[in-house]
């Protein structure tokens, strides 16, 4: 190990080429030293390996029999130490691993079947975990390599987290495909009246995301059911008298139709996030930048 320490990567690039030249002024023009310098390290490589490693013969350096028994190692490391300075090309073909989406119930309508469409046929070595969203502990799964891209809101995630804003989307009002409100452009106030169906994921409760704007307006919002997810509203709408907000997005649906009011809720940002330690791995860019081009 005391060796170990003593060596670094220019005497063997020294060393390799003394063993090719065989010629100090030869090796210094190389390297773009003085051959003082170039002599300086075959002196530290000789007390190094106890050997004297090259014997000089009129202009020339002869290599000793354990000068000529490390050439083919050094080779072989300095090669490889070269692979590792290379720049990461990633390509979608012929990547191989497991990669770990967090979406949101809405992300995994919205965003991943186009998503996935792309990468089983760009990157068809690529393996896809979705798993929920997990409010409680994103920051604990992701710092623990168990999540590596979360798609959500910006609410959502620690400030910690870098990530990229997707597109901005809009919730409109809907009903039931059968269901007869009136034709004419409906108030706020007609439409907090009336019974509403919210969605809420990650809490359950009567509570939906535009109580604050309703509120800031003067009005309570009569909600009288919620559910855990977007997919399950077209089929509850379909069969009651209830109204909802719902993303643009995951419109058209044949049981359900757009209810046309005064104002509409304030649009929202849809993200994607990832852990900093990432910033530089080629399959998230490549992910991300897929989901930016949906």
């Amino acid at each position: 190990m005391n060796g170990m320490n003593r060596l670094d990567i220019k005497q063997l690039r020294v060393l390799q080429s003394l063993l090719d030249l065989k010629n100090l002024s030869q090796v210094a023009r190389k390297m773009g030293l003085t051959q003082q310098a170039i002599s300086e390290q075959l002196r530290k490589l000789r007390d190094l390996f106890d050997d004297r490693l090259f014997i000089r013969q009129g202009n020339s350096m002869v290599a000793t029999p354990k000068a000529l028994s490390m050439q083919q190692p050094i080779d072989d490391i300095l090669k490889q130490l070269e692979v590792l300075l290379e720049p990461e090309v990633f390509t979608p073909q012929t990547y191989k691993g497991v990669f770990t989406i967090s979406a949101t119930d809405y992300a995994t309508q919205a965003l991943l079947p186009q998503l996935f469409h792309i990468t089983r046929r760009e990157a068809p070595d690529l393996k896809l975990i979705v798993r929920d969203f997990a409010l409680d502990n994103i920051n604990q799964l992701i710092a623990a390599g168990e999540l590596d891209l979360l798609i959500t809101f910006p609410e959502f995630i620690p400030d910690n987290l870098s990530y990229v804003t997707l597109f901005e989307e809009q919730h409109l009002c809907i009903t039931g495909y059968k269901n007869e409100l009136a034709t004419e452009i409906l108030t706020l106030a007609q439409i907090a009246a009336h019974p509403q169906l919210v969605v809420s994921p990650s809490r359950a409760n009567l509570r939906g995301s535009h109580d604050q704007w309703f509120a800031e307006k003067g009005l309570k919002r009569n909600i009288v059911m919620s559910v855990p997810s977007f997919s399950a509203v077209p089929d509850i709408l379909h069969t009651t008298d209830m109204i909802a907000f719902y993303p643009a997005r995951l419109l058209p649906n044949s049981k359900v139709k757009e209810i046309t009011v005064e104002a509409l809720p304030p649009t929202f940002k849809v993200i994607a996030a990832w852990h900093p330690r990432t910033n530089d791995s080629g399959i998230h860019r490549w992910l991300i930048e897929q989901l930016r081009n949906l």
